[in-house]
């Protein structure tokens, strides 16, 4: 402000003085006058024009810069150029932080949905539209509850009591697999909402069997304590005779046997779900793990059905498989034993080792039993499932063996194949990949 003060004083000031020593004495003092205040409007005419070229660039708002050279008008441009450059770089911030809050948004696990203060859908992640099957092309601006029409999100949505979620079925939910999601609606601005979906199907099931698991166990072991119960009732009360009561002792041995068996399964079962996977460095021989098979075998047959059956098992060749030796065991003899109990007298087992072509190996069980009904196979791997409950318990089984192969395969990267004919008998495979097989020397 001094600077523009000074130069008008000046400009006047130079004026006056020029035509001070040009213009004769009589008329000096008048046109010296004259001359500054002529001096003084150029200067304000000149000063108007670079404001008003200033107020023109900033009514535009062009990118390219205006020259408005030294001064006040100069300086205030400057300025102004330096604020929006400073603005600018701010809006660019600003949008990347934007993007990149957006794509976290697009990573969640969850879908998220931003609803406006109607209901309306402002914007959605890829989980959402996969959850509710959005299109962001078709679906913005329209209303959640005409897209996603489930009498228990309406009534939730009409309630406008958000403290809790509500569970409702996804897009592709079927009876044969369905789809549970927890969708969860968050206040937030004015009358805005942040709506959380979540798929839960796998907690839900895992949590039917939970309830499943705890119920089956409880009706195994209640089972035979039933029976031990009475058995000791029995003892307590009557007088028996020596051959009575070694028959009553006899069961109860039974029963207690049973209930060991089944203790020792589920023993089994929690050490493969909660220990490190086997070391891929550990090598365990195959020969080993099926002549201990074919010993155990052959005792169990003998117990079952008095050694009438023909168990047969092919000469191994000498490989060995990267695993722990324990659980490879305790999977064949699942296997093996399955095929004794369920196959009966005078008919055929057979144990074999077979390599692929593409070096990875089979260990099959083939017996010559009833065979299982097609709607029961895919079932057979669950803990505590039966084809005949009443013949599995009578030959001394828990229930939980092909759970516990199953595991057994999964922790040594192979697959559990089963096939079964009806009438003709059930094969069951183990299949393990090439990279957990080696040949050795004999």
């Amino acid at each position: 402000m001094i600077w523009r003060l000074l130069s008008f004083v000046g400009l006047q000031a130079s004026a006056a003085v020029l035509v001070w020593f040009l213009v004769e004495p009589p008329t000096r003092m008048s046109a010296a006058l004259v001359s500054a205040i002529g001096a003084g409007y150029v200067w304000l005419l000149v000063d108007a024009v670079r404001g008003f070229r200033l107020l023109n660039w900033l009514r535009r708002g062009e990118a390219t810069e205006v020259s408005l050279g030294q001064g006040l008008w100069g300086e205030a441009a400057e300025r102004m150029r330096r604020l929006l450059r400073a603005r600018e770089r701010q809006v660019v911030d600003g949008e990347g932080k934007l993007r990149d809050f957006l794509a976290a948004l697009q990573a969640s696990p969850n879908g998220v949905v931003l609803l406006d203060a109607e209901g309306r859908i402002e914007w959605f992640n890829q989980m959402a539209g996969a959850h509710f099957g959005f299109d962001a092309r078709r679906d913005l601006l329209q209303h959640f509850g005409n897209l996603v029409r489930d009498p228990g999100f309406a009534a939730y949505y009409a309630e406008r009591n958000f403290n809790h979620d509500v569970v409702m079925p996804g897009r592709d939910s079927t009876s044969a697999k369905p789809v549970r999601l927890s969708v969860h609606l968050h206040p937030y601005g004015e009358g805005r909402c942040l709506l959380l979906s979540r798929d839960i199907t796998a907690l839900e099931q895992a949590e039917v069997m939970r309830r499943d698991f705890v119920a089956n166990v409880s009706h195994e072991i209640r089972t035979p304590l039933t029976v031990l119960a009475g058995f000791v009732e029995t003892l307590q009360s009557l007088p028996l005779g020596d051959d009575e009561r070694q028959r009553y002792l006899g069961l109860m041995a039974q029963q207690a046997h049973r209930m060991q068996s089944l203790v020792n399964d589920l023993l089994t079962l929690s050490r493969l779900e909660g220990s490190p996977l086997p070391s891929v460095h550990d090598w365990v021989s195959v020969p080993a793990v099926l002549r201990a098979c074919q010993s155990e075998a052959q005792e169990l047959s003998r117990l079952l059905w008095g050694g009438s059956q023909n168990i047969v098992f092919d000469s191994a060749p000498s490989c060995e498989i990267s695993g722990s030796q324990p659980e490879l065991y305790s999977a064949v003899f699942n296997l093996v034993g399955n095929a004794i109990r369920y196959t009966p007298a005078d008919k055929n087992i057979h144990v074999r080792w077979q390599a692929l072509s593409d070096g990875a190996c089979v260990l099959s069980v083939e017996d010559t039993g009833p065979g299982i009904a097609p709607e029961h196979l895919p079932r057979l791997t669950e803990r505590f499932y039966r084809v005949d409950r009443s013949r599995s318990r009578d030959t001394g089984g828990t229930g939980l063996g092909l759970a516990i192969v199953k595991h057994v395969a999964q922790r040594h990267g192979a697959e559990l194949r089963i096939a079964s004919t009806i009438g003709k008998g059930s094969i069951f495979s183990l299949v393990f990949q090439a990279n957990r097989v080696r040949a050795i020397a004999e």
